[in-house]
């Protein structure tokens, strides 16, 4: 994450994560490999709904 040079605040970037990275992620998560929170802090997800979203659109599972 960037740093302002005057503030010394963090700049929050927008990442964009390809398809197999996100049905890499999903397989790890419903396969019981990782919780959601502890997939968010492994790759370095910011939002807190992501890796949500993603299990509602790619997984297998009734999220």
């Amino acid at each position: 994450m960037k740093t302002s040079d005057k503030s010394g605040t963090a700049k929050r970037t927008q990442k964009d994560y390809s398809l197999s990275f996100k049905l890499q992620l999903v397989e790890e998560v419903e396969q019981g490999f990782l919780t959601k929170t502890q997939a968010k802090r492994k790759y370095g997800i910011q939002g807190d709904a992501t890796v949500t979203k993603w299990l509602q659109k790619y997984g297998n599972f009734d999220w």
